[in-house]
């Protein structure tokens, strides 16, 4: 069984670089809360717009499948419940972090 030698770290400047490179990969990676948030109800308006279009589809007779109402209606509720979760969360953390005493 071989086992592979680990690279040897000369300077601290190498250190830097290896951290600093790790930082922008993590930095690219990353997304913040807000844009999570913003495409969750991007997400909640954009079903919502699909199932008020199936209801009217279904209503007038024009939709040639009944289950595409179901399944937009199950989407619809998908993405609120997902919201709604982020938002629990979300309030959930910040009470945690205001709790905490320095």
């Amino acid at each position: 069984m071989f086992i592979t030698p680990f690279n040897r770290i000369d300077s601290i400047q190498q250190l830097e670089q290896l951290n600093q490179g790790n930082q922008n990969k993590i930095e690219q990676n990353s997304s913040d809360f807000r844009s999570i948030f913003s495409e969750a109800v991007s997400n909640v308006v954009e079903t919502e717009n699909d199932l008020a279009k199936e209801q009217y589809l279904f209503a007038t007779g024009q939709s040639e499948d009944t289950h595409s109402l179901g399944i937009a209606s199950t989407k619809a509720q998908i993405s609120v419940d997902l919201l709604v979760t982020l938002r629990n969360k979300a309030l959930d953390s910040y009470n945690e972090l205001m709790r905490i005493s320095l």
